[in-house]
């Protein structure tokens, strides 16, 4: 069975969410519209309306705090993400994660490719699965098309951190959580993460848990 809100068009959902101040709730895991591959953004919010929802989109996405949030993750299930990474870490994690400041950015329809054989494993958290974390090992560097909330077209090639932060992104908008890519046994509550695997990169933890990395 599905939410109630599965045969609401579009439109009219983004109304519902924004009649309410403040950040949006965030839909937890376990909800099928995040596990359903997101509707072709084509128009179906006008102007204004598209607007007022990416505003809320970082509205939220900040007060969560996090780093990208896709329209699923609120219950909306359009190809609109946002992300926006301040990067606020000590050189060491910096050049451990290819962890950079990013600025505020729309993603509309994204699709990514590999663009090399490079692969990076790091913890990795998601906003829909709140208090836990797990190393996923994903492309380090990839190539992003789409738009931007104006249509404008979108190629671009990210590296690091960002690339990490557009797949996990991007992942959401075809059901797909980061826990489909993790390795299970890295599998800790944030509160292991901070106290036991805090280092820049997985490797204590993976003597420590048992697995394996790239």
């Amino acid at each position: 069975m599905g939410t109630a809100y599965d045969q609401v068009p579009p439109a009219e959902r983004v109304e519902e969410l924004l009649a309410v101040r403040g950040p949006l709730p965030v839909v937890a895991a376990g909800d099928p519209v995040l596990r359903r591959g997101a509707e072709p953004f084509d128009g179906q919010l006008e102007p204004a309306l598209l607007a007022r929802f990416v505003e809320a989109l970082r509205v939220t996405m900040r007060a969560a705090p996090g780093v990208g949030l896709a329209a699923p993750q609120v219950g909306v299930g359009l190809r609109i993400a946002v992300i926006e990474d301040p990067a606020p870490v000590p050189e060491e994690v910096r050049l451990a994660r290819g962890r950079v400041p990013q600025p505020f950015r729309v993603l509309v329809n994204p699709s990514y490719e590999p663009a090399g054989a490079g692969r990076a494993a790091f913890f990795e958290g998601c906003l829909s699965v709140p208090g836990y974390q797990a190393v996923v090992a994903r492309h380090a560097e990839v190539r992003l098309r789409g738009q931007d909330e104006h249509g404008r077209p979108l190629d671009e090639v990210f590296t690091g951190w960002p690339a990490r932060i557009v797949q996990h992104e991007t992942d959401h908008l075809d059901g797909t959580l980061y826990l489909d890519r993790a390795e299970p046994r890295s599998l800790s509550s944030h509160q292991a993460v901070v106290e036991r695997w805090s280092q820049p990169t997985p490797e204590r933890a993976a003597r420590a848990l048992g697995f394996e990395l790239p």
